[in-house]
């Protein structure tokens, strides 16, 4: 469980674009899940621990002259938890989605042997180039052999 909080940590500090998307998608569907629990279920139970009425948690809303609404903590702490529910659900959906597509490059043999096939990479810069390419898209190298993905046995 540490190991996966540490990992959950990671993901929301990662700028990573395919995390990125799948991040904006799902937060769209699952706002309305989200803000109604949030506003159904969590904020009525901070509601009944903060002695607060019907329409605002006590103590957590400080009046502004001049405004109707002042400075509500109450919102603020309701946003906070709608960002932490979605992020978690896109973590948990990202890191199935890396699992599957890391179990899809494995391949099994006839005799039982399994190996993971990684693509091929330049010898110079180390970027990965496409198999049978004689030129480095990065650095413009001339590679020694054309490029062929290499398959290492998985225990």
């Amino acid at each position: 469980m540490k190991n996966l909080i540490s990992e959950f940590r990671e993901f929301i500090n990662r700028g990573n674009v395919m995390d990125m998307a799948v991040g904006v998608i799902i937060g769209a569907a699952f706002t309305a899940i989200v803000t109604s629990l949030t506003s159904d279920i969590i904020n009525p139970f901070i509601k009944l621990i903060t002695g607060g009425n019907g329409t605002e948690v006590a103590g957590l809303t400080i009046p502004v002259a001049g405004t109707e609404n002042g400075i509500d903590f109450g919102a603020f702490i309701s946003a906070v938890i709608n960002f932490l529910i979605v992020a978690w659900v896109v973590f948990l959906i990202v890191k199935a989605f890396n699992k599957m597509k890391d179990a899809g490059s494995r391949v099994c043999k006839k005799n039982g042997e399994c190996v993971e096939e990684k693509a091929p990479e330049c010898p110079y810069c180390l970027e990965e180039v496409r198999p049978g390419a004689t030129r480095c898209p990065h650095c413009a190298a001339e590679l020694p052999a054309p490029a062929e993905p290499t398959c290492t046995p998985v225990a």
